[in-house]
């Protein structure tokens, strides 16, 4: 599996278990430490520690191990690190507050209409 493939993986599960406003940011060609972000919010703190355990237990049956995981779900913002792909489930207010679609405005995004024809 390519890390495109991945980053779906991770995207269908959070909107599987109803993250929200989730994308798939291509950042590869701007980056040298990641190829995708995948970015989704929760509606409080313990949705996002949910959805995290739900991908770090999905990808890992799929024999996608994380390499490390930063944050606690009280911290508002939980980074799951793939290597090639960087998993951010953030709170609405964190991710309003921190803009990172913003910071990559000139990257390619993805939405579920554009990865959810691929199934």
């Amino acid at each position: 599996m390519d890390s495109r493939e991945t980053a779906i993986m991770a995207a269908r599960i959070l909107n599987n278990k109803k993250g929200i406003d989730i994308k798939i940011i291509d950042i590869g060609e701007k980056s040298s430490f990641a190829d995708y972000l995948v970015m989704a919010s929760g509606t409080g703190e313990r949705q996002i520690g949910t959805l995290a355990d739900y991908v770090e237990d999905g990808l890992a049956g799929e024999g996608v191990t994380v390499r490390n995981i930063e944050g606690k779900k009280e911290s508002g913002w939980i980074l799951m690190d793939y290597g090639d792909i960087i998993v951010n489930i953030l709170t609405r207010e964190m991710r309003e507050r921190y803009n990172i679609e913003k910071v990559w405005a000139d990257c390619d995004m993805e939405t579920p209409d554009d990865w959810q024809e691929e199934a």
